[in-house]
């Protein structure tokens, strides 16, 4: 053996145990920050009650089809499994939510590593999003929002494994994983055409041309399809819910107030994370071979920007910049030993922030005591979506409030009518929240079920 080689044998000797430990040490600590995000949201599933959407899906598994009229049919298809497998109560529905957290969390460590971060760097991206206040809403009840970062996470993850050398027909994968959450939520459209259009600003115009991103493509249209077929045939309803909710629902945001927020959804402390990720992709000579992640950030930002989508449309992607700020964040502290404190300092305060905004994405708190800490920090009076009017509490826990109030009070009124007129009554309600309460809560109080002409 050479002098050479062997100089090289030895290198990769200690480089091979160092690996390890980063995998090992990497794995423990997500495992232990997916524990926590997990055991946060089950501590807190019984509190409050039902979200206003959550009624709605319910009463949409109850009636499986391949479309409705404001999503895909895979969210009914979730509730009708929670259903029969955990029964129909509150924290039944929200098992599966739960989960889609844990996974998102884990999957955006996970997807450090993937871009050569250790264990510092996994840390820092699973935390950002662990304290995410939107993260920790969307994950606190049953949403089509609580699955798609996971979606979207999984399909990156196969992006930078093909960018880096992986076989092709990974693309096969990725076309499946896209299929699927083109039955969760449309928006993975928006998400698969900036993943294309970054590869093309970034000239990776051979993977492109590659048949196997073509039959990937094929493999999530034919998984589209039956939800496809049944916009065709009831004439493209989401397309007109989206008009209306843009005419006459969502707030109209100028683009800065739709930067600003996103911001809050993220946590400010993470900010100086997401956007050095952003930085990471764009300009680090290390993420050169994953800058078509940076434009994608960039294109479905404008995307969502550009249609009227409201601000929190762009959740998914924020994994993709917290995954590259962990490893930007981690090589950045270690060039000079004047920089080690940051290692320290910067996550205490993301910890800390993330704890002070932790009521605001998971109701841990008495409804009473939240209501103080909401006078005390008007965070999520920064932020509205929607055009409805203001409460005391943010919309997604006032909408948790009043719906046996309702059904009560509409069955003390059927039982005071007359029995011939029972038979023929019927409960007419104007939202679908309303419609779905009636049919949750009704049964047991004897009512029928509602009907209702809001969305399905």
């Amino acid at each position: 053996m050479t002098e050479a080689s062997a100089i090289e044998s030895s290198g990769r000797s200690r480089e091979a145990p160092r690996a390890r430990s980063i995998v090992i040490g990497g794995s423990a600590i997500l495992l232990a920050i997916t524990s926590a995000k997990l055991l946060l949201h089950f501590l807190a599933i019984h509190r409050y009650g039902f979200f206003r959407d959550e009624l709605y899906y319910i009463a949409c598994s109850q009636h499986l089809a391949w479309g409705y009229v404001d999503q895909p049919p895979l969210i009914a298809g979730i509730a009708w499994l929670a259903r029969h497998l955990f029964g129909d109560s509150l924290a039944a529905y929200r098992v599966f939510p739960i989960l889609a957290g844990g996974a998102t969390v884990f999957l955006t460590g996970y997807l450090a590593r993937e871009l050569g971060g250790g264990s510092f760097a996994q840390f820092l991206a699973a935390a950002a999003i662990l304290f995410a206040p939107l993260c920790l809403a969307m994950h606190s009840f049953l949403s089509m929002n609580a699955f798609e970062p996971v979606f979207w996470i999984l399909c990156a993850w196969i992006a930078i494994r093909i960018g880096k050398g992986a076989g092709q027909h990974w693309w096969l994968l990725f076309g499946a994983i896209s299929g699927v959450g083109l039955e969760n939520k449309h928006t993975v459209l928006v998400f698969g055409f900036a993943i294309v259009a970054g590869l093309l600003l970034t000239g990776r115009v051979a993977l492109i041309r590659s048949k196997w991103i073509w039959a990937g493509g094929l493999i999530a249209l034919a998984l589209f399809l039956p939800n496809l077929l049944w916009e065709a045939h009831n004439g493209w309803p989401q397309i007109e819910v989206v008009r209306n909710a843009q005419e006459y629902k969502n707030v109209h945001l100028t683009a800065l107030r739709f930067l600003f927020e996103q911001v809050l959804f993220m946590q400010p402390v993470t900010l100086p994370l997401w956007v050095g990720g952003l930085w990471w992709y764009l300009f680090a000579p290390e993420g050169r071979e994953f800058r078509f992640l940076g434009w994608t950030y960039l294109i479905v930002l404008a995307t969502f920007m550009v249609l009227g989508g409201k601000s929190y449309y762009p959740l998914p992607v924020y994994p993709l910049l917290m995954a590259a700020g962990g490893v930007a964040f981690e090589s950045f502290a270690a060039r000079s030993l004047d920089r080690r404190w940051i290692k320290i300092a910067y996550p205490a305060a993301l910890v800390l922030g993330g704890l002070i905004t932790v009521p605001f994405g998971v109701p841990v708190l008495p409804v009473e005591t939240f209501s103080r800490y909401v006078e005390a920090l008007p965070y999520s009076k920064w932020v509205k979506t929607e055009r409805d009017a203001t409460a005391p509490l943010p919309q997604i826990y006032a909408d948790m409030f009043g719906w046996e109030n309702i059904s009560s009070t509409v069955a003390r009124v059927y039982h005071e009518l007359p029995q011939r007129e029972q038979a023929g009554c019927a409960i007419l309600a104007g939202k679908y929240g309303e419609a779905g309460a009636i049919d949750h809560f009704g049964p047991k109080l004897g009512l029928p079920r509602s009907i209702s002409d809001h969305n399905n």
